[in-house]
């Protein structure tokens, strides 16, 4: 069996642009960069533009993964993090972008990944005296650090856990942003992130997860909402939100333990939903789901490894939605993240719920002497 191409997957990400705003000034990586990436209005560069908050959380927590977080300036990256946060407190993909909870919620792990989710609270860093100036000016506040210095958006640091809150209708369930669309998706996200932010009190839980047991199906699985399709997906957010908000009794582990290992098809991957092709991203999507209902056994793990494995682009790095794809930054973070779930030999273990190493939720979760 092909091994992990480890080392040609960590270069892959410190030098793809998506997973940043500038890779010249992320990374430490002295090697030039291809002329493809070099150019800000290459094709590449202009159609990842408005996520590229998601692409660094998949690059970064890959790195972490694979035992190499620190190549990358965290210092930088925080800046950029924080330059995305928008007034009303949520995070846009990029900077001058709309803010919207899909983004909201990568920027919470990548500071999580750096132990900094304290820059979201402006408050508990004074207090912590961990802060020795403020100039204030046209509503921004820029904080001086020994290291570094941050411009922060005054309103938009207080106000981070109120936005997401008010994202919460009537029925429990969640919009992703102003304009009011309606997914599970958002459920999970809103969970995940007031959960890892200790402010899970901000919103009405219970109604959170009534809504989202309204969105499952005879077949066992969930849908994006109430009378959807099931899907691998929905599936893994309707199931992580129930784990965090300790209410898997909702969910009927059989039931949806089959639906979900018939997603394995003969060459050992795994479809999203029936007669559909393979695909690495499910590696996470369907694995996660089965472990957090104790059926992950119900799959043949060997098979799984191998598909992955198998995607991998052993000259360049990167990892592919099948083999021989073109490689890209979201399907080489499921990939190396369905292999942490396989406990992987030099893989770091990543939670199944919240989508981090299981160290960094254990550092932030865990009650400290």
């Amino acid at each position: 069996m092909v091994e992990l191409a480890a080392e040609k997957h960590v270069r892959y990400i410190i030098t793809v642009e998506k997973v940043s705003y500038s890779i010249r000034k992320l990374t430490c990586c002295p090697d030039p960069l291809p002329q493809y990436l070099q150019k800000k209005d290459a094709f590449e560069s202009v159609v990842m533009e408005h996520l590229r908050m998601n692409g660094a959380y998949w690059g970064l927590t890959t790195l972490d993964l694979l035992g190499k977080l620190h190549v990358v300036d965290q210092d930088e990256v925080i800046s950029w993090v924080m330059e995305c946060q928008h007034e009303s407190g949520g995070f846009a993909g990029n900077i001058g972008h709309d803010p919207h909870i899909l983004y909201t919620l990568s920027a919470v792990q990548v500071l999580a990944l750096f132990d900094k989710l304290n820059m979201l609270d402006i408050e508990k860093s004074v207090l912590e005296g961990q802060i020795s100036a403020f100039l204030v000016h046209d509503d921004l506040i820029l904080i001086h650090r020994a290291e570094k210095n941050y411009a922060l958006g005054l309103r938009s640091t207080l106000t981070l856990y109120s936005d997401i809150a008010s994202l919460q209708n009537e029925d429990g369930s969640f919009s992703g942003d102003m304009w009011g669309e309606v997914d599970t998706r958002f459920s999970y996200i809103a969970i995940c992130c007031l959960s890892l932010l200790h402010q899970l009190d901000k919103i009405d839980v219970e109604k959170a997860v009534n809504y989202i047991v309204r969105c499952k199906n005879l077949d066992g699985g969930f849908g994006a909402t109430p009378g959807g399709e099931s899907h691998a997906g929905q599936i893994f957010c309707c199931v992580g939100a129930l784990a965090i908000t300790g209410s898997l009794h909702h969910v009927d582990k059989d039931l949806l333990g089959w639906w979900l290992c018939e997603r394995q098809v003969k060459s050992g991957g795994l479809n999203g939903r029936p007669e559909k092709l393979p695909d690495v991203c499910y590696s996470w999507w369907v694995l996660s789901s089965l472990i957090m209902i104790d059926r992950v056994h119900w799959i043949d793990r060997e098979k799984l490894i191998k598909f992955i494995l198998d995607c991998q682009d052993l000259e360049q790095g990167g990892i592919s939605d099948r083999p021989d794809d073109a490689v890209d930054v979201f399907h080489t973070y499921f990939g190396v993240a369905g292999l942490s779930l396989l406990e992987y030999p030099g893989v770091k273990a990543i939670d199944p719920a919240y989508a981090l190493p299981v160290d960094v939720v254990n550092r932030i979760l865990l009650p400290h002497d």
